[in-house]
Protein backbone atom coordinates (compact mmCIF):
# COMPACT_ATOMS: atom_id res chain seq x y z
CA UNK A 1 0.00 0.00 0.00
CA UNK A 2 1.27 3.41 -1.00
CA UNK A 3 1.66 6.51 1.56
CA UNK A 4 -0.70 9.16 1.47
CA UNK A 5 0.12 12.40 0.92
CA UNK A 6 1.94 14.19 3.88
CA UNK A 7 1.02 17.98 4.18
CA UNK A 8 3.37 18.44 7.37
CA UNK A 9 0.98 17.72 10.09
CA UNK A 10 2.51 16.20 13.28
CA UNK A 11 0.11 13.69 13.45
CA UNK A 12 0.56 12.74 9.80
CA UNK A 13 4.25 11.86 10.07
CA UNK A 14 4.15 8.23 11.92
CA UNK A 15 1.82 6.95 9.59
CA UNK A 16 3.58 7.87 6.70
CA UNK A 17 7.30 7.59 7.26
CA UNK A 18 5.97 3.52 8.15
CA UNK A 19 3.70 3.03 4.82
CA UNK A 20 6.75 4.70 3.25
CA UNK A 21 9.32 3.12 4.25
CA UNK A 22 7.31 -0.66 3.99
CA UNK A 23 6.33 0.14 0.51
CA UNK A 24 10.28 0.38 -0.11
CA UNK A 25 11.11 -2.56 1.37
CA UNK A 26 8.61 -4.51 -0.62
CA UNK A 27 8.48 -2.75 -4.29
CA UNK A 28 11.37 -0.58 -4.44
CA UNK A 29 14.54 -2.38 -3.10
CA UNK A 30 16.14 -2.60 -6.68
CA UNK A 31 15.84 0.52 -6.90
CA UNK A 32 18.94 3.47 -6.36
CA UNK A 33 18.65 5.77 -3.19
CA UNK A 34 18.14 8.97 -5.53
CA UNK A 35 15.02 7.26 -7.05
CA UNK A 36 13.45 6.44 -4.00
CA UNK A 37 14.38 9.63 -2.37
CA UNK A 38 12.48 11.30 -5.42
CA UNK A 39 9.90 8.49 -5.07
CA UNK A 40 8.87 9.94 -1.13
CA UNK A 41 9.25 13.24 -1.95
CA UNK A 42 6.97 13.19 -4.38
CA UNK A 43 4.39 12.44 -1.72
CA UNK A 44 5.18 15.39 0.21
CA UNK A 45 2.71 17.84 -0.97
CA UNK A 46 0.79 20.92 0.48
CA UNK A 47 0.78 22.47 3.55
CA UNK A 48 3.81 22.99 5.03
CA UNK A 49 5.88 20.16 3.57
CA UNK A 50 5.32 22.00 0.26
CA UNK A 51 7.68 24.69 1.02
CA UNK A 52 9.63 23.01 2.93
CA UNK A 53 10.66 20.69 0.07
CA UNK A 54 11.05 23.53 -1.87
CA UNK A 55 13.69 23.99 0.18
CA UNK A 56 14.76 21.18 0.70
CA UNK A 57 15.45 20.40 -2.96
CA UNK A 58 17.41 23.74 -3.32
CA UNK A 59 19.84 22.93 -0.23
CA UNK A 60 20.63 19.81 -2.01
CA UNK A 61 21.13 21.20 -6.09
CA UNK A 62 23.36 23.91 -3.96
CA UNK A 63 25.46 21.12 -2.36
CA UNK A 64 24.39 22.34 0.80
CA UNK A 65 22.69 19.23 2.53
CA UNK A 66 23.32 15.72 1.74
CA UNK A 67 20.57 12.94 1.79
CA UNK A 68 21.85 9.63 0.61
CA UNK A 69 19.51 6.87 1.50
CA UNK A 70 15.61 7.04 2.08
CA UNK A 71 16.47 6.48 5.53
CA UNK A 72 18.25 10.04 6.06
CA UNK A 73 15.04 11.37 4.49
CA UNK A 74 12.71 9.72 6.98
CA UNK A 75 14.92 10.72 10.25
CA UNK A 76 14.80 14.30 8.73
CA UNK A 77 11.16 14.21 8.32
CA UNK A 78 10.62 13.10 11.70
CA UNK A 79 13.18 15.55 13.39
CA UNK A 80 11.56 18.50 11.08
CA UNK A 81 7.64 17.60 11.54
CA UNK A 82 7.53 14.71 14.35
CA UNK A 83 7.30 14.83 18.29
CA UNK A 84 10.54 14.82 20.17
CA UNK A 85 10.45 12.24 23.55
CA UNK A 86 10.50 15.23 25.81
CA UNK A 87 7.34 16.74 23.90
CA UNK A 88 5.73 13.16 23.98
CA UNK A 89 6.36 13.56 27.48
CA UNK A 90 5.18 16.91 27.89
CA UNK A 91 2.16 16.31 25.99
CA UNK A 92 1.32 13.57 28.25
CA UNK A 93 2.04 14.99 30.89
CA UNK A 94 -0.65 17.88 29.93
CA UNK A 95 -3.17 16.10 29.19
CA UNK A 96 -3.09 14.18 32.40
CA UNK A 97 -2.74 17.15 34.77
CA UNK A 98 -6.10 18.43 36.42
CA UNK A 99 -6.77 20.93 39.56
CA UNK A 100 -8.09 18.95 41.70
CA UNK A 101 -7.90 19.47 45.33
CA UNK A 102 -5.41 22.75 44.37
CA UNK A 103 -5.97 25.87 44.64
CA UNK A 104 -6.53 27.55 41.11
CA UNK A 105 -2.53 29.74 41.66
CA UNK A 106 -1.32 26.26 42.03
CA UNK A 107 -2.78 24.71 39.33
CA UNK A 108 -1.31 27.42 36.80
CA UNK A 109 2.17 27.07 38.18
CA UNK A 110 2.03 23.34 37.70
CA UNK A 111 0.56 23.44 34.04
CA UNK A 112 3.11 26.35 32.97
CA UNK A 113 5.93 24.12 34.34
CA UNK A 114 4.29 21.45 32.32
CA UNK A 115 2.94 23.33 28.95
CA UNK A 116 6.37 24.71 28.54
CA UNK A 117 8.39 22.49 25.86
CA UNK A 118 5.17 20.53 25.00
CA UNK A 119 4.44 22.43 21.60
CA UNK A 120 0.89 23.25 22.41
CA UNK A 121 0.13 27.31 21.59
CA UNK A 122 -2.73 29.71 21.45
CA UNK A 123 -5.59 27.83 21.63
CA UNK A 124 -4.27 24.69 22.05
CA UNK A 125 -3.27 25.60 25.01
CA UNK A 126 -6.33 27.44 26.56
CA UNK A 127 -8.62 24.13 25.76
CA UNK A 128 -5.93 22.19 27.31
CA UNK A 129 -5.95 24.50 30.32
CA UNK A 130 -9.33 24.78 30.50
CA UNK A 131 -10.01 21.39 30.16
CA UNK A 132 -8.79 20.65 33.50
CA UNK A 133 -9.86 22.94 35.64
CA UNK A 134 -12.68 22.20 38.54
CA UNK A 135 -16.24 22.14 36.91
CA UNK A 136 -17.53 25.08 39.03
CA UNK A 137 -14.57 27.58 37.66
CA UNK A 138 -14.98 26.46 34.28
CA UNK A 139 -18.53 27.32 34.15
CA UNK A 140 -18.14 30.43 35.44
CA UNK A 141 -15.74 31.47 32.52
CA UNK A 142 -18.03 30.49 29.81
CA UNK A 143 -20.74 32.86 31.61
CA UNK A 144 -18.38 35.97 30.95
CA UNK A 145 -19.74 38.66 28.52
CA UNK A 146 -16.35 38.93 27.20
CA UNK A 147 -14.35 35.77 26.97
CA UNK A 148 -10.59 36.06 27.51
CA UNK A 149 -8.27 36.18 24.53
CA UNK A 150 -5.15 34.98 25.61
CA UNK A 151 -3.68 31.60 27.72
CA UNK A 152 -2.16 34.67 30.40
CA UNK A 153 -5.46 36.29 30.28
CA UNK A 154 -7.51 32.87 30.99
CA UNK A 155 -5.29 31.97 33.95
CA UNK A 156 -5.52 35.24 35.35
CA UNK A 157 -9.58 34.83 34.88
CA UNK A 158 -9.67 31.54 36.51
CA UNK A 159 -7.27 32.31 39.61
CA UNK A 160 -9.95 35.50 40.43
CA UNK A 161 -12.75 33.38 40.31
CA UNK A 162 -11.20 30.85 42.18
CA UNK A 163 -9.51 33.10 45.14
CA UNK A 164 -13.61 34.26 45.29
CA UNK A 165 -14.84 30.97 45.82
CA UNK A 166 -12.95 29.78 48.27
CA UNK A 167 -13.41 33.53 50.30
CA UNK A 168 -17.38 32.94 50.03
CA UNK A 169 -16.64 29.36 51.12
CA UNK A 170 -14.86 30.20 54.43
CA UNK A 171 -17.31 33.27 55.24
CA UNK A 172 -20.08 30.63 54.84
CA UNK A 173 -18.60 28.28 56.95
CA UNK A 174 -18.12 31.52 59.47
CA UNK A 175 -21.79 32.38 59.66
CA UNK A 176 -23.17 28.89 60.00
CA UNK A 177 -20.74 28.32 63.58
CA UNK A 178 -22.00 31.60 64.78
CA UNK A 179 -25.61 31.04 64.00
CA UNK A 180 -25.21 27.16 65.41
CA UNK A 181 -24.08 29.33 68.48
CA UNK A 182 -25.81 32.49 69.06
CA UNK A 183 -24.97 32.91 72.74
CA UNK A 184 -21.29 31.54 72.28
CA UNK A 185 -19.24 34.35 74.35
CA UNK A 186 -22.20 34.11 77.50
CA UNK A 187 -20.75 33.53 80.85
CA UNK A 188 -22.06 32.06 83.61
CA UNK A 189 -22.99 33.98 86.52
CA UNK A 190 -21.53 31.23 89.19
CA UNK A 191 -19.89 28.34 89.37
CA UNK A 192 -23.40 26.57 90.45
CA UNK A 193 -25.20 27.17 87.49
CA UNK A 194 -26.35 30.84 88.36
CA UNK A 195 -26.20 32.54 91.91
CA UNK A 196 -23.11 34.15 93.70
CA UNK A 197 -21.82 33.29 97.64
CA UNK A 198 -22.61 35.86 99.90
CA UNK A 199 -23.88 35.96 103.59
CA UNK A 200 -22.43 34.32 106.48
CA UNK A 201 -20.87 30.71 105.97
CA UNK A 202 -20.44 31.51 102.67
CA UNK A 203 -24.36 30.52 101.85
CA UNK A 204 -25.39 30.70 98.51
CA UNK A 205 -28.26 33.95 98.05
Amino acid sequence: MKPQVFSGKMEEVSAFVNTACLYIRMKMTEETATTQVAWVLSYVQGGIAEAWKDNLLDELAKGELEVESAEQLFTKIKNDFGETLEEKRKIEQLRTIEQGERTCDEYVQKFKKVARGSGYKRRSLIEEFKRELNGSIRRKLAEVEELPTTIGEWQERAVRLDRNQRQSRMEERMLGRNAAHPGGNAQPRGAYGGGSYGGRGGQIT
